[in-house]
């Protein structure tokens, strides 16, 4: 099963939008609020050395809930804005 995360924060503007677009698409997700869900966005920034929200996670998880495939998406790295991330999203799961 193919899985979005998207890393977000509260009063963030931009994490809004992207969730916004995200169900206007019909995309699902999986929102992970960076301040509760801590070590995991640490290790996030860790890889792709950029701390920007909103950022993604795309994965595949096996009926074991095993991940793999895994892909790592940030702002201003991987793409420019909200649409261009969306876009990937999009992409990840037609493909």
């Amino acid at each position: 099963m193919k899985v979005a995360v998207v890393y977000t924060m509260e009063g963030c503007p931009f994490c809004q939008m992207i969730k916004e677009e995200l169900e206007k698409n019909n995309l699902p997700y999986i929102a992970r609020d960076i301040n509760e869900y801590e070590d995991e966005y640490e290790e996030f920034v860790r890889v792709t050395e950029n701390e920007y929200v909103p950022a993604l996670m795309l994965l595949t998880l096996d009926e074991k809930e095993n991940a793999s495939n895994v892909k790592l998406l940030a702002p201003d790295r991987d793409y420019e804005d909200i649409y261009e991330g969306v876009e990937m999203v999009k992409t990840y799961f037609l493909n």
